[in-house]
Parts: C-alpha cells; sequence; structure tokens
C-alpha cells in the first residue's frame, strides 16, 4: 500500500514554491497591468453603425449625418436591406459627437462585428447589399426667389437633416449653372406657363398676379416673348442636364408638368388668360412623346378653370378614401436591382398617401421601361417612378408633402421635428444621396 504522506508535498517545498511565487509577483502584476491596456486594441471600436429600423430617433437626421461624414472625405457603407438600410462608416469621435448633437441613435462596433454584418449581407442567399457611398454630390433645388404660399417638402427635409444645397431659378438655368451640380430637385413648378392653372381659384389674389408680373419680366429680360416659351427652354435644359449625367427628382406638378412641356415644345397649350393668344386647337395631336422621360399618350386638361393638367394625374378621378390612402413600395433585389433598392430603402414598407396639385400617376400613361417603385395596385396609381434618360437618371414622386394629406395653399409648413421618423420623406432623401454611390464599369 501506498503512504498517503508520499502524495503531499513536504513542508519545504511549499516554502520553497511559495518564495518563488513572491519573486514572480511584480513580473505577473506588470503583465498583467500591459494585457488590460491591451484589450482595447484588439476589441477596438472599428466602426459607427447607425442602424435605419425602430431603433433610430430620428431617421431623417441619419441622412444628415451620412451626408457630413461623405463632405468630410471619408466614406459611408450603405447596408441595403440591412435593419432598415443601415449606414456604416469608419469610427471617428466627431462623427460619435455629431450624431449625439443632432440627436441620432448609433452603435459602436468592433472589427469582428464589421466583418460579421459584410459577411451577412455578402451572402448571395440573402436580400442585402453593401454600396460604397464616396463624395458628397453637389445640389441644386429649382425653386423661386419670390415668396409663394406654399412650401417644398424637399427644402424642408434638407434643412431638417442639414444637407446643403444652392437655390437656382430661371436665370440660372437658362445662363447654363446646371452642369456645376450632381442632383437637381423639381417640385410645386408649372413647365407649361399656366401659372400652376390657378387662375381659376386664385385669380384675383395679390401673391398669384405677383408671380405673373415676375414671371413676365424674366421672360422679357431673357429674351422670351412669353413665359411658356422661357419655361419650355429652362425644360429643356433640364432635360441636357440629365442626358449629360445629371440626377432628377420630381414632386408633385413639376413631374407631369415637365413631360407636357416637352412634348407640347411644337405647339401652343395656352389660352389667353396665361399668354395673351389663344392656344392651338389642335395642340393634342401635335404633342410628340418622344420627347418625355415618363409619360406618353395622355390627353391635355385645357380648361384654364380646371386644376388639371392633363389625364396622367388622377387627383381628380381618384375614388379613395383617406383611411385607406396607402401605397406599397416594392422588394427589388439589392444585388441585382441596385437602384431602384436604393431609392426604396425605409423601415417601413407601406407608405401614408398624400395629395397634391399632382397626387398620383396614371399607370396607364407610363412609358415602357419605366419602373413602378410604390404603386396603389388597386387604383392603377404609380406613386414613385425611376427611370434613365441619356448618362442621367430620374426620379418622380407624387404628392406635395408627406406628412400633410391635403396641403392647402397658405398653410403653414410641416414641423419635421414631429416626423423625425417619416417613411415617406425617407424616400425624398434615399433620392439625395443616390449619387454619391459608387459606379459600377460597365462591361466592354
Amino acid at each position: 500500500m501506498n503512504d498517503q504522506k508520499s502524495l503531499s508535498p513536504s513542508s519545504s517545498a511549499v516554502a520553497q514554491r511559495r518564495r518563488i511565487a513572491f519573486r514572480l509577483s511584480p513580473f505577473r502584476s506588470s503583465l498583467f497591468a500591459f494585457c488590460f491596456l491591451l484589450l482595447p486594441l484588439f476589441g477596438r471600436a472599428a466602426s459607427i453603425l447607425i442602424p435605419m429600423d425602430e431603433d433610430q430617433k430620428d431617421h431623417l437626421k441619419s441622412y444628415g449625418i451620412a451626408f457630413w461624414v461623405l463632405k468630410n472625405g471619408e466614406e459611408v457603407d450603405w447596408l441595403l436591406n440591412y435593419r432598415g438600410g443601415s449606414f456604416m462608416m469608419k469610427y471617428d469621435q466627431k462623427v460619435e459627437d455629431e450624431c449625439k448633437i443632432r440627436g441620432v441613435s448609433y452603435e459602436v462596433i468592433a472589427d469582428a462585428k464589421v466583418a460579421q454584418i459584410v459577411t451577412e449581407v455578402s451572402d448571395p442567399s440573402v436580400n442585402m447589399d453593401v454600396v460604397k457611398l464616396e463624395k458628397a454630390p453637389k445640389i441644386a433645388v429649382y425653386s423661386p426667389k419670390n415668396k409663394l404660399p406654399w412650401d417644398d417638402a424637399v427644402t424642408l427635409v434638407l434643412k431638417y437633416a442639414e444637407i446643403p444645397y444652392d437655390v437656382l431659378y430661371d436665370e440660372e438655368v437658362i445662363r447654363g449653372d446646371l452642369p456645376k451640380y450632381d442632383w437637381l430637385h423639381l417640385h410645386h413648378e408649372d413647365f407649361t406657363g399656366q401659372y400652376s392653372k390657378f387662375y381659376g381659384a386664385f385669380r384675383y389674389a395679390d401673391w398669384y398676379n405677383e408671380d405673373v408680373k415676375i414671371q413676365e419680366a424674366t421672360a422679357h429680360k431673357l429674351g422670351f416673348t412669353k413665359v411658356s416659351k422661357m419655361k419650355l427652354a429652362v425644360a429643356e435644359h433640364i432635360r441636357d442636364f440629365c442626358a449629360g449625367g445629371g440626377f432628377l427628382f420630381a414632386m408633385c406638378s413639376g413631374t407631369d408638368t415637365f413631360d407636357i412641356a416637352l412634348a407640347s415644345a411644337n405647339t401652343d397649350i395656352c389660352g389667353p388668360m396665361f399668354d395673351g393668344d389663344a392656344a392651338d386647337p389642335d395642340a393634342q395631336s401635335k404633342l410628340d412623346f418622344s420627347q418625355t422621360f415618363a409619360f406618353q399618350n395622355f390627353t391635355l386638361d385645357m380648361n384654364p378653370m380646371s386644376h388639371q393638367f392633363s389625364n396622367i394625374d388622377v387627383t381628380s378621378t381618384r375614388q379613395v378614401d383617406r383611411t385607406r390612402d396607402f401605397f406599397t413600395l416594392f422588394d427589388f433585389s439589392a444585388k441585382w436591382d441596385v437602384v431602384p433598392s436604393m431609392l426604396t430603402q425605409d423601415h417601413d414598407k407601406v407608405i401614408k398617401g398624400f395629395m397634391g396639385l399632382t397626387t398620383a400617376f396614371n399607370e396607364k400613361m407610363l412609358k415602357p421601361g419605366v419602373t413602378i417603385m410604390g404603386e396603389m395596385k388597386s387604383a392603377g396609381e404609380a406613386r414613385y417612378i425611376h427611370g434613365e434618360y441619356g448618362k442621367g437618371q430620374w426620379t418622380f414622386y407624387g404628392g406635395h408633402d408627406p406628412e400633410d394629406y391635403q396641403h392647402i395653399v397658405g398653410d403653414p409648413p410641416t414641423d419635421l421635428k414631429l416626423h423625425p421618423n417619416s417613411p415617406g420623406y425617407r424616400l425624398i432623401l434615399n433620392n439625395v444621396l443616390f449619387p454619391a454611390a459608387r459606379k459600377k464599369k460597365q462591361k466592354t
């Protein structure tokens, strides 16, 4: 039998080990302290993730953060369909501070988490992808300099998101300033020269008559005999801007009147109350639909007392109760249909409807090749459409204000502090960032 004592170390051996451990303890303490200092390096905060799902406190200002990062020379990864279309960027204390100042939700994540996200979105089996945003686009808004009794949803959201832009109008466009910009917005505008067809309701209003005087004076100053001729020239400059590679975004009447002006370039569709002489009685038959971006085969509404320009817009004929007025965004392949996928990024795929001088587009009037990105299928209404023209691209969005169902002339502007998570306004800002995306090389 083994002696139990033989399995236990002698008292002298224990003492020796304790003396050795005591001598090593300063070294062990230093090693522990060194390893503790290295821990932040091994698990360091490598990136900032701005989630765009329901965890985001302010979706609209989040776009402003992405634009701010681009403006400061850094890149942004747009994670399509990952948590509502989140943004990810290299960690910088200044970015973190900016998120705090603007009230934007963010997460500081380490390299391992970044790699995990990239792997997840790149998986061929999931409808996600990464788009690299490289450079802040230079933005212009086509808007009158005089004060009119309505606001512009795009300028409202650009200001709220703190995204800088320049204001251009007819003189700057005719002068040739558009090529200086990457992105142009058209909102509540009438390119047909009929003053938004407000004659019937507002011909005695001071603001209406003042606007007519300013428009006529500008036309004569620029060498045009009629406002309609000036607006046509402006529309043609915008068309050329897009053909040369520019990005065009339009809302409300800036959509259909743009195409109507281009189609009616060789005829006169304005009555005497608009330009002093009668409209061409054969104007309808002289429309050239080959010149338009989005619409074809439409019929003009030449009644000066009507608010309608044509049957492109469905405002006067739609039978949709407000409680049921919604449109649905399409799901596109993030890996194959990258452009419409970017433009439809949202935390909600069902968007509240909203009206305008132009509310929605009759799908029967759309040209082949136009991409419908949002629609009310039961009513045959397209609300959000996209297409290409030359080297450029355009997006048309029906309605006036995504958070004001029926904006009336003279109504106060929407306070976006009350709507920081607006899905409808997000669609506008998707378009603002769109030109920043890295362009893929064309196959030869």
